[in-house]
């Protein structure tokens, strides 16, 4: 099972290695995923990235919330925060 699915679920933001992306498109891996399906697609002003199901499954959780990713690159999935 995507070990990070839980952290994922959600995620307005995407802080990777110290810099906040948007969250774009988000699909948390199930059954029907496969390995080259793209779950994450975050942006920040014209810079983009895309992860993918292999990406996703293969990150180390580091505590904190914080997955290390096989290229190395640090992730970390966050919320907007409500004020009710």
């Amino acid at each position: 099972m995507f070990k990070a699915a839980q952290a994922m679920h959600d995620a307005d933001f995407v802080l990777v290695n110290g810099v906040m992306f948007v969250t774009e498109y988000l699909r948390v891996p199930d059954d029907d995923t496969v390995a080259e399906d793209v779950v994450l697609e975050a942006k920040r002003g014209e810079d983009e990235i895309a992860l993918t199901r292999e990406d996703m499954d293969s990150a180390e959780f580091l505590g904190d919330g914080v997955y290390r990713l096989k290229s190395g690159a640090m992730l970390r999935f966050l919320q907007s925060a409500t004020v009710h």
